[in-house]
């Protein structure tokens, strides 16, 4: 009777989370297929709200990747998100590394240091940032924004990187260091590839963020040749306000790209993502013991 009552009530919880789940993920499609259908809508209908266009018309999205200059838009965002992310991802894995394993003097210090690129809000930062950049040169080019977005992208980086260093088995690192390997072996042949999984999210994570950023290159790029696709984008809404067609092409044109990245990045993702929290919640219980 016990066994069968334990299980009707895991039945009833697990059915209740489906409910739950179920709910949250038709709230966050609706816009999405929304905007979709919106795209597909032919320009002479009149149709609101959900509908399925018959036929579909795909020429909103060439229309909108003329019209809007999305080539040249998209074109910024990936030279800005590639930089990004490599140069972010290198320090970021070499700081990791050095604050998880490796103790010196001041490393909480220089840690928690770090720690301020992600609690400063860029709000309150951006107007300073202009004036320091413009007086070396810098706006209204690429490096206005790469420089500022590697500085948060290493902040969360090391952040992420240490707690799994952190939890790195040291019988393997001791391992290695008794068979002769130097400090950066350890790290990029020993450590790097078993770091793969949190390697790969923290530079999906780091690319959606620099590819959606927006307040930044409205604050420092002016010319259309270095727009990034956020905000070319906006760009195009205060042109086209009345074609919402093209105005829906032309979000999917910019969200697909990152959409594309995740669809093959996927598993490896998501097991970044559970494993990065164990990690993250086993450094803080052992911080409390």
């Amino acid at each position: 009777d016990l066994r069968g009552e334990k299980d009707m009530t895991r039945r009833g919880e697990r059915t209740v989370t489906y409910v739950i789940l179920s709910v949250f993920a038709a709230i966050t499609l609706y816009p999405i297929v929304g905007t979709v259908l919106e795209a597909l809508t032919p320009e002479s209908s009149l149709a609101t709200g959900l509908h399925i266009p018959w036929p579909p018309d795909w020429n909103n999205f060439a229309g909108a990747w003329t019209t809007g200059q999305f080539s040249l838009f998209l074109r910024s965002s990936a030279i800005v998100a590639v930089i990004v992310v490599v140069v972010s991802s290198v320090l970021s894995i070499m700081a990791g590394y050095a604050l998880g394993t490796i103790r010196f003097r001041g490393s909480k210090v220089f840690f928690y240091f770090v720690l301020l690129g992600l609690i400063v809000p860029s709000e309150a930062t951006i107007i300073p940032l202009y004036y320091d950049l413009r007086g070396i040169g810098l706006t209204d080019t690429y490096w206005s924004v790469i420089l500022p977005d590697i500085g948060v992208s290493v902040a969360f980086g090391t952040f992420w990187m240490r707690a799994f260093f952190l939890s790195a088995p040291r019988s393997l690192l001791e391992a290695a260091r008794i068979d002769g390997a130097s400090t950066w072996s350890v790290l990029w042949r020993v450590l790097v590839p078993l770091a793969r999984p949190a390697i790969l999210t923290m530079m999906v994570l780091e690319c959606t963020w620099t590819w959606n950023d927006f307040l930044l290159p409205l604050v420092m790029l002016q010319t259309p040749n270095v727009t990034t696709a956020p905000l070319g984008i906006s760009q195009f809404v205060l042109e086209f306000t009345s074609e919402y067609q093209q105005l829906a092409a032309a979000a999917i044109i910019v969200a697909l790209p990152i959409v594309i990245v995740y669809i093959f990045l996927q598993r490896h993702f998501i097991r970044g993502m559970i494993s990065g929290a164990m990690k993250l919640r086993s450094e803080e219980h052992t911080s409390e013991l």
